[in-house]
């Protein structure tokens, strides 16, 4: 049948299968869904229909209870989703449980309970490095290379993609001026990261060994943490970012399930300094992602960050998020921290992109050193999939509106 005749190639064909939640056209009521191709499965109803006694989980308005359920159930619902919409004979019962793409509400796929950002790439850490401590002998910091530096973001602003970003306002202070000043950030910033979301928490106390990083972390996303850079210089020290972070951050309303990303592992880059017993990666399993992003502002091309490249590994960041004895909740959401590689037009953010202002884009609409009211930033992906095929990554977009 025509809906499930994808195109050769597509990449959310059924080795894909990311899962969101949706309101069907006409409606409020919000459930669970897949999409496939252009269209988006209702997960519940197809549940209920074929008899899966995984039904009620994913019949919810959220994603919470499905990422709560653990990896045997991850994968056995995985499993069926793949049988349905692969088998002929479930065609026609499922025919009228797909929906169009274009014409459903895409609502925050799941529930945040708390929000870390990490700063992950030795590429953007040395640039920012560069930027921000010109004259010292290494742009790094000494403890960067020892564990993954993070902070505490805020889980109540973080919105789905295509929520509009609204400039935010705070303290600013260039070096030359007498005393701060309040105002809408005139350096408003991107950063194109990845989102991974936790599904099965953990005991206060008790530390997630890296190589139970799968047992509960359930997928990733795309993620943009938008910064506000005037505000940031001026508040983050001696405690780091707060107001230039915790305004809005941005994920795709599309949540890839890391068995869908198998093809995809890789090991990171080679560690140049000895690790700590609980960050040592040498004798596990690949924990690095081939993720291919694009940043698109105002619908042009402007960085191809490759997350391959990045030193620390989201296993090392979940094992030093809780080696204090933190717990992990259902919806945990941490953030990679800006992807960026070793070429220009691999950089993460307009921070690097325009070297802090110095270099502007030359974009059709004119140049661009940090963004505009009324510019809108797209971020999107791709993985390597079985058998030559692409794995996509639900885009994350956001337009900035003046404060």
């Amino acid at each position: 049948m025509a809906p499930f005749d994808l195109p050769e190639g597509d990449p959310f064909g059924p080795h894909n299968l990311p899962y969101g939640v949706f309101s069907p056209a006409g409606s409020e009521r919000r459930t669970v869904g897949v999409r496939l191709g252009d269209q988006v499965l209702d997960a519940g109803a197809a549940a209920r229909a074929l008899g899966s006694p995984h039904a009620d989980l994913l019949s919810r308005p959220t994603l919470n209870p499905l990422l709560a359920a653990g990896r045997t159930t991850w994968s056995e619902v995985r499993s069926s989703l793949t049988e349905w919409v692969t088998d002929p004979a479930r065609h026609e019962t499922l025919a009228p449980l797909l929906h169009p793409l274009s014409s459903v509400t895409l609502h925050l796929p799941f529930e945040v309970a708390d929000y870390v950002d990490f700063y992950a790439s030795e590429h953007h850490a040395r640039n920012a490095g560069a930027i921000f401590r010109p004259d010292a002998t290494d742009t790094l910091l000494p403890n960067w290379k020892h564990l993954p530096i993070g902070y505490h973001g805020r889980a109540g602003t973080v919105v789905v993609s295509g929520t509009d970003i609204v400039r935010p306002s705070g303290q600013r202070k260039a070096p030359t001026d007498p005393a701060p000043v309040f105002g809408p950030s005139a350096r408003l910033d991107i950063e194109a990261e990845v989102g991974f979301v936790v599904g099965v928490p953990s005991r206060q106390g008790r530390p997630v060994p890296l190589a139970d990083f799968r047992e509960h972390v359930f997928g990733l996303c795309l993620l943009n943490d938008w910064s506000a850079r005037d505000i940031q210089a001026w508040e983050y020290v001696p405690l780091g970012p707060f107001l230039a972070k915790s305004f809005a951050t941005s994920v795709s309303a599309w949540i890839t399930p890391l068995e869908a990303l198998e093809a995809a592992r890789v090991s990171p880059p080679e560690r140049t300094h000895p690790l700590l017993p609980y960050l040592d990666d040498a004798s596990t399993e690949p924990a690095g992602y081939d993720l291919r992003i694009s940043v698109a502002l105002n619908g042009h091309v402007v960085s191809e960050p490759p997350f391959s490249t990045m030193y620390w590994t989201a296993a090392q960041q979940l094992a030093h998020l809780t080696v204090n004895g933190a717990s992990l909740r259902t919806g945990d959401l941490y953030g990679s921290g800006t992807v960026s590689g070793p070429a220009e037009r691999q950089r993460g953010s307009l921070l690097e992109l325009t070297w802090n202002g110095r270099d502007p884009l030359e974009l059709p609409d004119g140049k661009r050193t940090y963004l505009e009211d009324g510019d809108v930033v797209t971020l999107s992906a791709w993985a390597p999939g079985p058998d030559g095929r692409r794995v996509g990554l639900g885009e994350v977009t956001g337009r900035v509106l003046a404060g």
